[in-house]
C-alpha cells in the first residue's frame, strides 16, 4: 500500500489499523533543538479522542502518546521522531456482521476490489482512528510554528450554519461547547439536533472553516506546489471530507474582477482579503481562511440495502460505537493538517534565497 506518508521536508508516514495492537508514526525533517511541550501534544489528542461527549463515538481511548526516538532530554535531536498510540478500547465483534457485506458509501468495495483482502474491524486502515497520528504531528508542528496562529471551528452542522464572518466571531467559545463552534447560542442548537440524529439511528455532516493567522509573506512553492494546493490536499486527505474552498471560494465566481480584486495599501497589506491571504500560491501575509465539508458518516444504525462479496442483495444495518457528526471531533484533525503544510513551506522557504 502507497500513499502512506505526507510532506516534502516535514514528513510523516504513518501505520496501524483502527483495530490493531496501535497506531503510530513517523515524523521526519523536523529540525533539531526544538524544545517540545508534551502535555500540549496531549491536550490536542484530547480534543480528537473519542468518547469525550455525548455527541460522539463512546468507544474509550486514552490516546496517550508514547514517543520512541528523536527527542532526549526534551527537545527534538534532528533524527526521525517515532511514536505510537496503543489501542485499548477495541470491540471487533461488533463488525462481524459486515465480513462479507459492504457498507454503503464506505471503503469496504473499493479496498476490496483493489487489494482483494480488507480489514473489516472498524475499517481497518480506512478507519478516521488514523487522524490521531496526524494530530501528534501536527501538534509538533504548531509548536514549531509557535509565531503564526491556527484556529478551526464547526461553522455548519446539516442546514444550521453560522452566518457571520469569522472576524464578527468569538473563538474562545469554541473549547467551551462540544460541538466546537464559535457561537455559544448556535452550539446548543447544533448539540441538539445532533443528538435527535443519533437518536434516528441517522447521520449528518457539516463544515468547519480555519483562520490561520499571522503567517508570514512567501510561503508557497510555485507552480505544482502552490499553499493553497497543498492545503486542498491536505484537507481532503481528511476521512468523509468532499470539499475545499478558501478566500472567496466558490462565491467569488459571483463577483465582477472589479468587486473581486484586493486593493493595496501602501504598506502592502489588502484592504479586502477574497484572496484568502494566497495569491500566485504564494502567502501574502494576510489571514488564510478555508472552509473543509464534512459528508454525513457512512455507517447508520437503520436497515439499508446493500450487496455482499458474491454480489448477492442483502439488507444490512449499522452496529457498534459510531459518530453521528464527525465535525465536532474533526476540528483539531483540521488544524493539525495546515500546521502540517505550513510547516513544510516554513522549511522550504529557509532554502528559497541566501
Amino acid at each position: 500500500m502507497a500513499g502512506n506518508s505526507f510532506g516534502s521536508v516535514f514528513k510523516l508516514t504513518t501505520f496501524g489499523e483502527s483495530h490493531g495492537e496501535a497506531i503510530g508514526g513517523i515524523i521526519d525533517g523536523c529540525p533539531a533543538g526544538l524544545e517540545v511541550d508534551m502535555d500540549a501534544i496531549q491536550r490536542e489528542m484530547q480534543r480528537r479522542k473519542p468518547g469525550q461527549s455525548a455527541i460522539v463515538t463512546q468507544r474509550k481511548e486514552e490516546d496517550e502518546v508514547q514517543f520512541l526516538s528523536g527527542i532526549f532530554e526534551g527537545k527534538t535531536t534532528g533524527t526521525p521522531i517515532g511514536f505510537v498510540i496503543q489501542n485499548t478500547n477495541q470491540k471487533s465483534r461488533d463488525y462481524s456482521h459486515i465480513k462479507d457485506t459492504y457498507r454503503p458509501s464506505h471503503a469496504d468495495y473499493t479496498y476490496d476490489k483493489k487489494y482483494g483482502i480488507r480489514d473489516y474491524r472498524g475499517g481497518g486502515r480506512s478507519s478516521a482512528r488514523e487522524t490521531a497520528c496526524r494530530v501528534v504531528a501536527g501538534a509538533l508542528a504548531k509548536q514549531l510554528l509557535n509565531q503564526i496562529s491556527i484556529t478551526a471551528y464547526v461553522s455548519a452542522v446539516g442546514e444550521m450554519s453560522l452566518d457571520k464572518p469569522y472576524t464578527d466571531l468569538d473563538f474562545s467559545e469554541i473549547e467551551k461547547n462540544p460541538v466546537r463552534t464559535a457561537d455559544a447560542e448556535m452550539a446548543k442548537e447544533m448539540e441538539a439536533y445532533i443528538k435527535q440524529i443519533r437518536k434516528e439511528g441517522d447521520t449528518v455532516g457539516g463544515m468547519i472553516t480555519c483562520v490561520i493567522q499571522n503567517v508570514p509573506v512567501g510561503l508557497g512553492e510555485p507552480v505544482f506546489y502552490k499553499l493553497h494546493a497543498q492545503l486542498g490536499k491536505a484537507m481532503l486527505s481528511i476521512n468523509a471530507v468532499k470539499g475545499f474552498e478558501y478566500g472567496s471560494g466558490f462565491s467569488g465566481t459571483r463577483l465582477k474582477g472589479s468587486e473581486h480584486n484586493d486593493s493595496f495599501n501602501k504598506d502592502g497589506t489588502t484592504q479586502t482579503n477574497h484572496s484568502g491571504g494566497v495569491q500566485g500560491g504564494i502567502s501574502n501575509g494576510a489571514d488564510i481562511y478555508f472552509n473543509v465539508a464534512f459528508k454525513p458518516v457512512a455507517t447508520i444504525m437503520q436497515s439499508q440495502t446493500t450487496i455482499d462479496s458474491k454480489g448477492n442483495s442483502v439488507k444490512m444495518q449499522g452496529k457498534g460505537r459510531h459518530d453521528p457528526c464527525v465535525v465536532p471531533r474533526a476540528v483539531p484533525i483540521v488544524e493539525a493538517m495546515a500546521a502540517l503544510v505550513l510547516a513544510d513551506f516554513w522549511l522550504l522557504n529557509r532554502l528559497s534565497k541566501i
